[in-house]
């Protein structure tokens, strides 16, 4: 059985834990259910890899250059607390879990796969890291709620959960999904739906604000319609302001020391630079989002007919970048301001009086998922909608982690917590079931959760999603009708 048991580590860490395989796997499937040639089959998986590729590439550069930003805030403003950083927890609790985690995300993935063939929610979720990050929480949760021993059963429940999970999330964004991208090609594949969902949803309240991508510039601020320039211009002021901010606040010594500079010129210099690798990062990720599209999308179509009739691609949030990239800024700032509220709401109230951890604003988190909300909300509510939709966004992400937080404490399990929405409210309501009910309750609420949670998808899916029902119709028919009227 060692050998077995090595093929599935190997698979499961070597493979399955790298997303650009994962995507170049599926990529070649599909060109070769479509009867591709071996070149084409090769060449084509291989671009895709590729693209997967650039896009954490320049994941890379953005993380590095906010990486600095998070740590200047932090040192001028005096907040302690907890960053939520998914690699950070992932990386401890690899170290006890990391075997038993192998197992669920392997026999999790073929549970989607069985899912997405023989039920409405035709989905396959293809964002490899949030695999390896929700099968490394869900083994953690049931490991220490089921107790020493029971790893059997910690891998058939986890993997259970890891594949409902991965066929539901995109089912419920879907509408608003396709409302973002003007067809049903792909679907949402980031553990932040919950944040783009109600996003959307408060988007729809907003039925007279024009889309973001309409903001009319004066004459000599043209240039701000150029995404990479209008980011990279907004990190630019972020930096410096807390840059000047730390010359301020800080003993001299202290503020240099964030970029290791030897005086005051280098040091407003190298928050000067780091704002505008802030700017290449993205420019890199959104070519190696359209790099996948452009292999991804048209070999899916062998999986769809072939494997699982009906199959959609669910991807990784910058997938929706391209579509509204000033709203993807707007959703940023939005909601690391929102991220600030529910600082100050934890710090005054809920932390005292519910004992919850202080839960800092994290740059990266509050880009991709900000930066997502902010595309929903835009797509139903126009500019005001992507604004406070991804708002919304900030305090979901700030609240979730706190209380996963607290699970995570009950559980023994604490110091840092996962960063986006949907660890948030899965993790804790496992969790919690598992903190209050003990082990026999807690996997009895897991097994009716994740039953709960492909029915009410599998619904949604019939009543809603193939219904065709337009989120933010309202919002169109104003506009239309308004435009109708300066016509007349």
């Amino acid at each position: 059985m060692d050998w077995f048991i090595a093929i599935l580590n190997f698979i499961g860490q070597q493979i399955l834990n790298v997303p650009a395989y994962l995507i170049g796997i599926i990529t070649a499937i599909g060109l070769a259910a479509l009867g591709r040639t071996v070149g084409q089959v090769i060449g084509g998986g291989l671009k895709a890899a590729l693209g997967f590729l650039i896009l954490g590439a320049g994941a890379g550069v953005v993380v590095n250059s906010l990486a600095p930003l998070g740590e200047l805030i932090l040192g001028v403003t005096g907040a302690q607390g907890v960053i939520p950083t998914n690699e950070v927890i992932t990386a401890i609790a690899a170290e006890q879990y990391g075997a038993v985690s192998a197992y669920v995300l392997v026999l999790g993935f073929l549970v989607m796969l069985v899912l997405a063939r023989f039920t409405p929610l035709r989905y396959i979720f293809l964002t490899g890291h949030h695999m390896v990050f929700m099968s490394i929480m869900l083994t953690v949760v049931l490991s220490v709620g089921l107790g020493a021993g029971m790893d059997w059963l910690v891998v058939i429940l986890g993997a259970l959960l890891l594949g409902v999970i991965m066929v539901v999330m995109p089912a419920f964004a879907h509408p608003w999904m396709k409302k973002v991208t003007g067809d049903d090609s792909v679907a949402m594949g980031h553990f932040g739906s919950a944040g783009y969902i109600a996003s959307g949803a408060v988007g729809e309240a907003f039925k007279r604000s024009r889309s973001a991508e309409e903001i009319k510039f004066p004459q000599g601020l043209r240039f701000l319609r150029d995404s990479m320039v209008a980011t990279s211009l907004s990190m630019v002021l972020i930096y410096l302001v807390f840059a000047v901010w730390g010359l301020i606040a800080l003993p001299r010594d202290t503020a240099l020391a964030f970029f290791g500079s030897a005086d005051e010129g280098a040091y407003i210099m190298a928050a000067f630079g780091q704002a505008l690798q802030f700017g290449v990062g993205v420019a890199v990720i959104l070519y190696g989002v359209r790099t996948v599209l452009g292999e991804l999308v048209p070999a899916f179509q062998g999986i769809a007919e072939k494997v699982v009739p009906g199959a959609k691609p669910a991807l990784d949030v910058p997938v929706v970048f391209p579509y509204a990239p000033n709203a993807v800024l707007i959703g940023f700032i939005s909601s690391f301001v929102g991220g600030l509220v529910m600082l100050v709401i934890l710090a005054v109230w809920l932390g005292p009086a519910f004992g919850l951890a202080l839960i800092l604003p994290g740059m990266v988190p509050h880009f991709f998922t900000g930066g997502g909300a902010g595309v929903f909300g835009n797509a139903t509510g126009g500019r005001l909608g992507a604004a406070v939709g991804a708002f919304v966004n900030g305090l979901l992400i700030t609240i979730l982690p706190a209380l996963l937080l607290l699970v995570f404490g009950q559980l023994g399990f604490a110091n840092s917590t996962f960063g986006d929405a949907d660890f948030g409210w899965f993790g804790t309501i496992l969790g919690g079931g598992f903190a209050a009910g003990g082990p026999v309750a807690g996997t009895i609420i897991a097994v009716l959760l994740g039953a709960a949670l492909v029915i009410g998808a599998s619904v949604f899916q019939k009543k809603v999603v193939d219904t065709n029902w337009v989120p933010g119709a309202a919002r169109d028919a104003a506009l239309a009708a308004g435009e109708a009227d300066k016509q007349a």
